[in-house]
């Protein structure tokens, strides 16, 4: 079966900062939103890199020292979650999977300032071992500009091809994943795939429990389906609410940038020559 080398990036700009903290250090007792999550293998996780101090925190000290002024919408942290397929991991050792999350670390400080990366911490308590790698897109010109780092949907394929040949030269079985901008996943929180994954799964169990009721078991095939559906259409409901608040938020962004943008484009481009910034919008 084929194993994919995967990259994925995420942005952060202000409190949500504090969410994805708590999920990468595992400061909560209990985490409701991601059931993949098992508290007694939690001591497992290790860290490549360890915060000196909150994320928050550390993002802005770094930006202060830089130099760089931020407004609200400044994204002030990136996420790259990096990983492979389950079957690349299947039957690897603690020390082997050090080894790749390693190497994996040594590819983002060749493209990342080193000095700017605030946590690497790898999860061994979810299904699949992942390692979130968090920094201040802080530029080689010590410019707070994330979307220069991470450029367009040209750049992040730029980033999956390097990734890739870099991984590919010790796990030669490694192929080259998909970007989020190849499979339209860039504007979809990793929480929400998560929970998108999931009921894909119960979607598949649900089939194949109903294709598999005959004559001589129906009785019990029908009360093994009941019971499935008790939990499957409340999980539908509350995906069902979260896609309503994402679909709501994205909503608000839009508008909230459309009042921003002024009325003539050749105006905007006059004012960004006129007033050069130590940052950019994200």
């Amino acid at each position: 079966m084929a194993q994919y080398a995967i990259l994925r990036f995420a942005k952060y700009k202000g409190p949500e900062i504090s969410g994805i903290e708590a999920h990468n250090e595992r400061t909560k007792e209990k985490y409701a939103s991601n059931p993949d999550i098992d508290p007694s293998r939690t001591h497992l996780n290790f860290h490549l890199i360890k915060p000196e101090r909150k994320y928050r925190a550390e993002s802005e000290k770094q930006i202060a020292e830089a130099g760089c002024r931020t407004r609200s919408d400044s994204v002030r942290v990136v996420e790259a979650l990096i990983t492979a397929t389950p079957e690349f991991f299947k039957g690897k050792k603690r020390a082997e999977i050090k080894g790749f999350f390693n190497e994996a670390l040594e590819f983002i400080k060749q493209n990342q300032a080193p000095e700017t990366i605030i946590s690497a911490v790898v999860h061994l308590d979810e299904k699949n071992p992942h390692m979130h790698l968090c920094f201040v897109p802080l530029t080689e010109d010590k410019r707070l500009c994330a979307k220069e780092i991470l450029g367009n949907k040209k750049k992040l394929t730029q980033w999956q091809d390097k990734y890739w040949e870099h991984m590919v030269k010790k796990y030669p079985d490694l192929e080259r994943g998909e970007s989020a901008s190849e499979t339209g996943r860039d504007h979809i929180p990793t929480r929400v795939f998560k929970q998108m994954a999931r009921l894909n799964k119960q979607h598949d169990k649900l089939v194949e429990l109903l294709s598999d009721v005959k004559l001589t078991n129906y009785k019990d095939k029908t009360a093994q389906v009941v019971a499935f559906l008790e939990k499957y259409i409340p999980d539908v409901a509350a995906m069902e609410t979260q896609m309503k608040k994402y679909e709501k938020q994205q909503t608000a962004s839009r508008k909230h940038w459309k009042r921003k943008m002024p009325i003539c484009p050749l105006l905007w481009k006059k004012a960004r020559k006129k007033a050069p910034s130590r940052s950019c919008r994200k």
